[in-house]
């Protein structure tokens, strides 16, 4: 195939993420009462729910919350790749961390992975797991230069992989990394089980239950946390797996972690897909594996990343991937779309341990920088042996009190000299546009009764307008076409076009305001 003989079949209307749509999943209540147990969990992917999972078959009480509803989240939006291969990670591990921490990052990913396929072989989960090698590779000369000098830190770690000039694939490639015996598989289908084995043993679960954050040290060394809603939860230890910290305890985790956006077609191809998991090591990505839908096979081409709230054409994103995957494969439907929302460190590798070491019995877990399957699953891990007393080699490796001045500082500075120039741009920014101009199913920053406002218009016509300033610090809003959301583009929080919080650190909803009179309801 190629560009100029691909036809487009059309990108569905709405996203939806095909794991989503394909596994039905239970419904959970909101906390309505007081609560005492051994282990919170706040945030209900793929971390929170191993963590409860492996903590209940430790001998612990444990009760999971999530904002939503379970598996809504990053979780329920991935690829799905099983993998230790996480981009041109190694070469940066070895000159920052050292050899003995890049091996130690590598053994970790390869534990989870295992992990994964010996829950879904003792359960006999029918979850869609494959076995795949996984290849990374090169599209252009700069990208070849790099991935040589990762090639390089592979041999220094003895990771077991091999280098090849070509691919099964007919895409431009220099070279590739090719990692063998990784996988991929349906992630809600399995951890539905795990919800269900959870539940069946003791485990609780709440759907649309905030956690403020407030944090209550007892005498007798328990801790007291409190809900959005008022009721109060007593527990031992409590685990924030939710991205942001539901309690920062003073470690401004929005000053070391940032927000990026990537994108999901799924394409039904005319030819047949020969197997294996690859993505790019530049910009702009382009990820590709195959997955079952409704007895066909189909290929899920993502990437096109940016940083959250900093993109003026969300929708240009997806039409790249469907000409991308359509001119290299044909396209006889794109039956799902998506796009999901992941945090990254400042050095790159997760926050993992307790929230600050003032608070050695909070854990937090987050900035998987978009490898959450073998992250979330070496995170619950971790955070069980922490909880447990046990000592776990990885724990100075993933803890969120480390600081690697390189690249670190420079990475911090940078990170929040954006901020400020988000939060500065974002008040001055002068606003044409008027509330009459809009289209249906069309969003954008209006000016209303003299005022910046958010302004959408839905298919019926009905407007919903909103005050874009975020309510986590104050930045304004950018409108995203392609998910119909507010987003933030300094810490990444994102609402409705209703203006109610989809991803935090957010937690209270943006101001609605009434197209009328302009008014706060």
């Amino acid at each position: 195939m190629n560009s100029s003989s691909f036809t487009s079949t059309g990108l569905p209307q709405y996203p939806e993420s095909l794991w989503r749509k394909t596994a039905s999943l239970p419904d959970f209540p909101v906390l309505k009462d007081d609560l005492t147990t051994d282990v919170l969990i706040a945030g209900a992917g793929i971390t929170g729910i191993t963590s409860a999972y492996a903590l209940i078959r430790a001998g612990f009480k444990v009760a999971v919350f999530d904002a939503g509803r379970i598996l809504d989240g990053t979780t329920g939006f991935t690829t799905a790749k099983i993998t230790s291969q996480h981009g041109l990670i190694y070469r940066h591990l070895v000159d920052h961390f050292g050899k003995e921490a890049a091996r130690q990052y590598y053994d970790a990913n390869e534990e989870a992975k295992r992990y994964i396929i010996d829950i879904v072989q003792e359960h006999q989960i029918d979850c869609h797991l494959h076995k795949e090698d996984a290849y990374l590779y090169a599209d252009s000369e700069q990208q070849l230069a790099d991935l040589k000098k990762e090639w390089e830190a592979y041999e220094q770690l003895g990771i077991p992989a091999e280098w090849t000039d070509t691919l099964p694939l007919p895409v431009h490639v220099l070279g590739a990394i090719k990692m063998p015996n990784q996988a991929r598989f349906h992630p809600l289908l399995y951890l539905k089980h795990m919800v269900e084995y959870i539940s069946s043993h003791g485990g609780a679960f709440y759907e649309q239950t905030t956690m403020a954050d407030k944090a209550e040290e007892l005498e007798d060394g328990r801790l007291l946390l409190h809900t959005e809603n008022g009721f109060k939860i007593t527990c031992r230890y409590a685990v924030s797996a939710s991205h942001f910290p539901f309690y920062d305890g003073g470690g401004l985790y929005f000053t070391r972690l940032h927000a990026e956006r990537s994108y999901v077609v799924a394409l039904e191809p005319e030819t047949s897909f020969p197997g294996g998991m690859y993505i790019n090591c530049g910009d702009p990505k382009r990820s590709l594996r195959a997955a079952e839908w409704d007895g066909k096979e189909l290929i899920l081409i993502g990437g096109e990343n940016h940083k959250t709230g900093d993109s003026d054409c969300t929708i240009k994103h997806y039409e790249t991937l469907e000409q991308f995957g359509g001119s290299t494969f044909g396209a006889k439907s794109i039956p799902y779309r998506w796009s999901t929302q992941d945090l990254i460190t400042i050095d790159q590798v997760p926050y993992i341990g307790p929230v600050t070491s003032k608070h050695p019995r909070i854990f937090v877990a987050t900035g998987y920088a978009k490898w959450g399957m073998t992250s979330g699953t070496l995170a619950a891990l971790l955070i069980t042996d922490l909880i447990q007393g046990k000592d776990n080699k990885l724990a100075d490796l993933f803890s969120p009190s480390r600081f690697k001045a390189n690249p670190g500082l420079k990475n911090l500075v940078v990170q929040n000299a954006d901020v400020a120039k988000e939060l500065i741009s974002g008040k001055i920014e002068l606003v044409h546009r008027k509330l009459e101009d809009l289209m249906p199913d069309q969003g954008a920053v209006v000016k209303h009764q003299g005022k910046r406002a958010g302004a959408y218009r839905d298919p019926e016509g009905v407007i919903y307008l909103v005050d874009t300033t975020c309510t986590h610090m104050g930045c304004e809003c950018t409108w995203n076409q392609a998910e119909r959301s507010w987003d933030c583009p300094c810490h990444g929080s994102r609402f409705d076009y209703k203006g109610q919080v989809l991803e935090g650190p957010a937690t209270e909803n943006l101001s609605r305001l009434t197209p009328q009179y302009g008014t706060r309801e």
